[in-house]
């Protein structure tokens, strides 16, 4: 098998390459099971954020790998192995249904599993909208500073000439500006990984109409989620909005959602110092979750 970004510092199997391609354009995508080594407890599908790939979120896969869950990873469009243009998506459609590949391959594998979707970043913005979108049949839902909205707000001069030259050119890439100062604080017990071959800093003038627009449409219809939903979100976030995903949980069923507010936390909260702690409480409601469907 040729190398994964993924590095085994646990005691499960070895991770298996899923060649697959996306039902909308038949563009390749680079995927992976990363199988538990204890009788499994349920199956994650999880989708990384802007600019990185699967590679990058050993710390979440390792945890959730050791509590029994097996783990199918992904590089998103324009992402890591996978292929299109760096940054670029045309709608969130083709995002979601490139979800709905990986996720369908899950079921196919483990079919008396019960299925989780885990989204980080625009990768939460991609699986909140799967939810709502798709009769997605998911056992539950974890959200990690997702991009509903940015941290901060572009003057509007921008926006509206990003949106003209969306249309015009969508494929016009920039820079998304993400530094790891912004991402993390320093002190994990086992530092996040550097930016590396497979990571970009590129956004396309359609990949961010996209996100904008999809996260603004995900707290709107927020109220017809109805399976378990988890979010993870830190108070210092500087990328992503704390207050957004407040107004998301402001729309959502109470009874079957929890909000896990960070106080102080990062960006990537899973390489922030108390990043085993988060993790240990992500696990754990997922690990209830999983047994509530036995």
């Amino acid at each position: 098998m040729t190398h994964s970004p993924i590095s085994n510092k646990s005691n499960s199997g070895q991770p298996r390459e899923l060649p697959l391609t996306s039902p909308v354009d038949g563009l390749k995508l680079f995927a992976a099971e990363w199988p538990t080594s204890k009788p499994p407890v349920g199956v994650i599908c999880l989708v990384h954020g802007m600019g990185e790939h699967h590679g990058r979120q050993d710390a979440i896969v390792r945890p959730l790998n050791e509590a029994g869950f097996t783990v199918f990873v992904y590089d998103q469009r324009g992402h890591g192995r996978s292929g299109g243009k760096r940054g670029h998506a045309s709608s969130i459609t083709h995002l979601t249904h490139d979800t709905e590949a990986v996720l369908a391959e899950a079921r196919r594998r483990y079919p008396e599993l019960p299925l989780f979707l885990y989204g980080h970043s625009m990768g939460g913005n991609v699986a909140v909208n799967y939810a709502l979108r798709h009769e997605s049949g998911l056992a539950g839902l974890v959200l990690s500073s997702p991009w509903l909205r940015l941290a901060f707000t572009p003057p509007k001069w921008k926006v509206t000439i990003g949106r003209a030259i969306g249309r015009i050119w969508p494929t016009f890439t920039q820079s998304a500006g993400l530094a790891s100062g912004s991402l993390y604080r320093p002190g994990h017990p086992n530092p996040a990984p550097p930016r590396d071959e497979w990571s970009h800093g590129n956004i396309t003038a359609a990949m961010f109409v996209s996100m904008t627009d999809s996260g603004e449409w995900a707290i709107r219809e927020a109220s017809r989620l109805h399976i378990p939903l988890l979010l993870v979100h830190g108070t210092a976030d500087r990328i992503t909005s704390f207050e957004a995903s407040q107004e998301l949980m402001e729309h959502v069923n109470r009874e079957s959602s929890t909000f896990m507010p960070i106080e102080g936390g990062y960006h990537e909260l899973y390489h922030d110092p108390e990043g085993p702690d988060t993790m240990e409480r992500i696990t754990a409601w997922l690990l209830e979750q999983a047994h509530l469907c036995t």
